[in-house]
């Protein structure tokens, strides 16, 4: 009898200590698995996933960008938010100043391209020390507008140029807080971009603004990391660093248009990439081919007021919009290869 209970006491404490040890590796697991930030959870559900209307893209002169534009202001009916570093297109300044009689209107614009176009409270200039280089507009806090295009008569009708309209209310707040601090004159600076990464109907979209979120770093990744080709359409192209990462990926298809206005600068990279073999050239529109686009693998593009210049990167007031989606790419695929040829 005191054998089978000395037996008993002894497999309970077996149990027990098993049991706990059990327990202990149970908990170091999920401890361990919290630890881990590609987990879901609250990081996972900080990144905006909207549903909404797919991305629209427009090319100029061949599309009338001041119409579209013109089309978005109209619509408005709270709040039309505007950074031009240029702007003297009749429809687009007659649209925000009815506008303004509706809805709130703000516009910021270059100190160096104002003869006057607009008038009013609604307008901030920047402080001379930079270029404020950004061409976007806020509508309703809910459709940003942005890409190349200054809404001009040469940009309208004689430049090649591109418009994005994403209609997602996690990057308006990007584009409304970065036109906040250019509103309140911070200029070549301000804090990093709130969303930078968001989905907008599954289509994975980055967006960064220059100086504060170094945006050549972020097309030198994508150029790190692409399997296939690199295409690319630069008004300005002298970043050396870009140009090295070009120079890196020479195995790949890589293709490349350059404005020939600005081809011939001391410091642009034509000659030297052509040096290293990349296959790249000269538009041959007799205006400006005003394109700052880079598209990677023919599925993601890279779009914006951002050349790959280093006062771009370092001094002036940029915005770089990167959309990963096959079709996006694929019209931009279709004006590349109408440029090209």
């Amino acid at each position: 009898m005191y054998y089978h209970f000395k037996m008993n006491k002894l497999i309970f404490k077996l149990f027990y200590s098993n049991s706990a040890l059990i327990l202990f590796f149970i908990v170091l697991i999920v401890f361990l698995g919290g630890c881990v930030p590609q987990i879901t959870g609250k990081a996972a559900k900080q990144i905006p996933q909207e549903t909404a209307k797919n991305p629209e893209i427009y090319f100029c002169p061949r599309e009338d960008c001041g119409k579209v534009l013109t089309s978005f202001i109209n619509l408005a009916n709270f709040s039309v938010y505007c950074a031009f570093y240029d702007i003297d297109l009749r429809n687009v300044v007659t649209a925000l100043a009815r506008k303004s009689k509706a809805a709130e209107v703000k516009t910021v614009m270059d100190s160096s391209n104002y003869e006057g176009q607009i008038k009013g409270d609604g307008l901030s200039f920047d402080d001379d020390k930079q270029l404020m280089h950004n061409k976007f507009c806020v509508i309703d806090g809910k459709i940003v507008i942005t890409g190349s295009f200054n809404p001009t008569d040469n940009d309208n009708y004689n430049n090649n140029n591109n418009i994005v309209v994403v209609y997602s209310t996690a990057l308006a707040k990007n584009y409304e807080y970065e036109f906040n601090e250019l509103w309140d004159k911070k200029f070549g600076e301000g804090n990093k971009v709130k969303h930078p990464l968001l989905y907008v109907n599954n289509i994975k979209i980055e967006n960064y603004f220059c100086p504060e979120d170094k945006c050549a770093s972020h097309v030198i990744d994508l150029i790190k990391n692409a399997e296939s080709s690199v295409y690319f359409m630069a008004f300005s192209f002298t970043s050396e660093e870009i140009a090295d990462a070009l120079v890196m990926k020479g195995n790949l298809d890589i293709r490349g248009i350059f404005d020939s206005s600005q081809s011939s600068s001391r410091f642009s990279q034509l000659k030297r990439l052509r040096e290293f073999g990349i296959n790249a050239k000269k538009d041959s529109n007799k205006y400006k081919m005003h394109h700052k686009v880079f598209i990677i693998d023919n599925e993601t593009v890279v779009t914006g007021s951002f050349n790959p210049t280093l006062s771009a990167d370092t001094k002036n007031d940029e915005n770089l919009l990167i959309i990963h989606d096959k079709k996006i790419a694929n019209e931009f695929l279709e004006e590349f290869d109408s440029l090209w040829a």
